[in-house]
């Protein structure tokens, strides 16, 4: 059974700091590339993340969106089969509901594309208040 479960979300004060994790099973994590994403209130989701795991035959790649670059750092833990997502000087506006996703055939041209995703955790609130 392929999960992610996705935890680490909570309330924070504005310019503080949380780390996601994301724990996978089920599929070769290695042969994956993993993307967080977001969706606050009322809006779409929206790409933040990107990290391909690499198994040694491949370089890893990290990509971040506009908003998350400098304050968000994607990384991998190939023997937890876990993604972590370092948040800091967290903003009101990063309020939302994160997700974690993988996927077997995206390519870096396009890892900000949800719909390449195969497999999506259930997600995990952050709530940024001043």
């Amino acid at each position: 059974e392929v999960r992610l479960v996705e935890s680490g979300g909570g309330l924070v004060q504005t310019g503080g700091s949380l780390r996601l994790s994301c724990v996978v099973s089920g599929f070769p994590f290695e042969k994956y590339d993993m993307g967080w994403f977001r969706q606050a209130p009322g809006k779409e989701r929206e790409a933040v993340s990107y990290i391909s795991i690499g198994d040694g035959s491949r370089s890893e790649y990290k990509y971040y969106s506009n908003s998350a670059r400098g304050r968000f750092t994607v990384t991998s833990d190939k023997a937890k089969n876990t993604v972590y997502l370092q948040m800091s000087g967290l903003k009101e506006e990063d309020t939302a509901v994160y997700y974690c996703a993988a996927s077997s055939t995206v390519r870096r041209s396009s890892c900000f594309v949800s719909s390449l995703y195969n497999y999506w955790g259930r997600g995990t609130k952050v709530t940024v208040s001043s």
